[in-house]
C-alpha cells in the first residue's frame, strides 16, 4: 500500500530539525528513517474533532504525521473540557476544528493541518476522503461510521473505528488490505435506543483518550507497514477491569448469520415468564440473556441465566450470543429487552428463534416467582 499523496512535494530525506524532533523514531528497527519518511509522506483525516479525535491527533502530529485532515461541525462547550483536551478553556465557543487545527500546529508546525468547519454527509464525504490516505472515525453517531465505511469502501481507503460508551471502548481497523468493512461487523444500524452519545450516557473522561490513542497507534501502523493491524479484530476495552478483549469477524460474517440479513424481520416474538417456565419443564432450552446493567444484576437475576450484557453493549458483542439456540432475552421490564431482540433479528440471527421476555422481571415477579425483587 503506498502513502504517497498526490498535490504535495514529496520527501525523499529528513532535514536535520527532523532527525532531532523525531530522534526516538529513528532508532527504533521498525520506523528507522525510511519509516519516518513514510509518515512525512502520509495524510491522516480525522472525522470528529473530540473525544476520540483529540488525543488522536495530538499523537499523529506529534509522529510527525505529514498531512491531516479535522472535519467537525460543532464547536468547544464547556461540558466537553472533561475529556477532549486538545481545547481548552479559552477555546469555549470556537469551531472545534479550529480549535484542534490550532493546538497541534502549535505541537508540530512542521506539518500541515487542514481545517474543515462542517459536517461529514453524502454530499461531501467522497470529495474530503479521497484526499487522505486513512481515515480515523472520532464520530459518535451509527449514520456517520456507516458512511465513513461506505466511502472508504469504495474508494478503498483503509480506516480506523473507535467508539465509547461510559466505561467501554472498541477499535477495529476496516477495509485494510481488503479486509472486513464496518457492515460486516454491524449489518443492520441498532435501535436508537441502543446508541446513546456521551451526553446521554455519560463517558469517563479517560476512556476516549485510551480509545483515541490506540486509534492513532493502528494509524501508523498501517502507513509504516509494521505489527498486526485489528483487521477483522474488534478489540473491546472495559476501564473498570481493564479487562481487554478481542474477538475476530471475517467479511462472510454477514452471510455466516443466515437468511435474517438485510431484512426487515418479522414482528416481535415474545414467551410471558408463565409459558416459559412451561416450556422450560416440558425440555425447551433456550439461551437465557440479561440485557440490564450490572447494578441491576446485583438487585435480582431470574434463575438460569446464561450470559449478561449491558444493552447498549450488545453490538459489540453479539458474537457471544449463539446461534445455534433459541434466545430468551430480559430487562427490567421489556422495553430494552424487545430493543435488542429487535437488533439481533436484524443482525442475521433467526427472528423465529430470539424472543423477548414480557414484562421482564416484574412480570416474573408478579407471575412466577414473588421472592424476585422489584425495583
Amino acid at each position: 500500500m503506498s502513502f504517497l499523496p498526490t498535490g504535495r512535494d514529496v520527501k525523499h530525506e529528513l532535514s536535520e530539525e527532523n532527525r532531532r524532533r523525531y530522534a526516538r523514531h529513528l532508532v527504533l528497527p521498525s520506523v528507522g528513517e525510511e519509516g519516518q519518511i513514510r509518515l512525512l509522506n502520509s495524510s491522516v483525516l480525522v472525522v470528529g474533532a473530540g473525544g476520540l479525535g483529540s488525543p488522536a491527533m495530538m499523537y499523529l502530529a506529534a509522529a510527525g504525521v505529514g498531512r491531516i485532515g479535522i472535519m467537525d461541525d460543532d464547536f468547544v462547550e464547556e461540558s466537553n473540557l472533561q475529556r477532549q483536551i486538545i481545547h481548552s478553556t479559552s477555546s469555549i465557543g470556537d469551531a472545534k476544528a479550529n480549535s484542534a487545527a490550532e493546538r497541534i500546529s502549535l505541537l508540530n508546525p512542521g506539518i500541515e493541518v487542514i481545517s474543515i468547519v462542517g459536517r461529514l454527509d453524502e454530499s461531501n464525504a467522497k470529495s474530503v476522503i479521497k484526499g487522505y490516505d486513512i481515515v480515523i472515525d472520532g464520530t459518535d453517531n451509527f449514520a456517520s461510521r456507516y458512511l465513513i465505511g461506505d466511502v472508504c469502501e469504495i474508494l478503498e481507503k483503509p480506516w480506523v473505528f473507535g467508539s465509547i460508551h461510559r466505561f467501554e471502548g472498541q477499535v477495529s481497523t476496516f477495509n485494510f488490505e481488503n479486509g472486513p468493512n464496518y457492515r460486516d461487523l454491524f449489518p443492520e444500524s441498532p435501535p436508537p435506543e441502543l446508541a446513546p452519545n456521551c451526553s446521554e450516557a455519560g463517558v469517563l473522561g479517560v476512556l476516549p483518550g485510551i480509545v483515541g490513542t490506540i486509534q492513532a497507534t493502528e494509524a501508523i501502523k498501517v502507513i509504516l507497514g509494521i505489527g498486526d493491524v485489528l483487521s477483522g479484530k474488534l478489540l473491546t476495552i472495559d476501564s473498570l477491569t481493564m479487562i481487554t478483549r478481542v474477538l475476530s469477524f471475517g467479511s462472510d460474517s454477514r452471510r455466516s448469520r443466515g437468511s435474517g440479513i438485510g431484512k426487515e424481520g418479522k414482528s416481535l416474538k415474545s414467551v410471558s415468564p408463565v409459558e416459559f417456565v412451561r416450556l422450560k419443564n416440558e425440555g425447551w432450552n433456550p439461551f437465557l440473556l440479561d440485557v440490564r446493567s450490572e447494578s441491576e444484576e446485583s438487585i435480582t437475576s431470574i434463575e438460569g441465566t446464561d450470559l449478561r450484557i449491558t444493552h447498549t453493549s450488545v453490538p459489540a458483542r453479539y458474537e457471544e450470543i449463539p446461534t445455534d439456540r433459541d434466545i430468551v432475552v430480559y430487562c427490567r421490564t421489556g422495553g430494552r429487552s424487545g430493543a435488542v431482540v429487535r437488533f439481533l433479528g436484524q443482525s442475521g440471527y433467526d427472528s423465529e428463534r430470539v424472543l423477548n421476555l414480557e414484562g421482564g422481571v416484574h412480570l416474573w415477579s408478579d407471575t412466577v416467582d414473588s421472592s424476585i425483587i422489584k425495583y
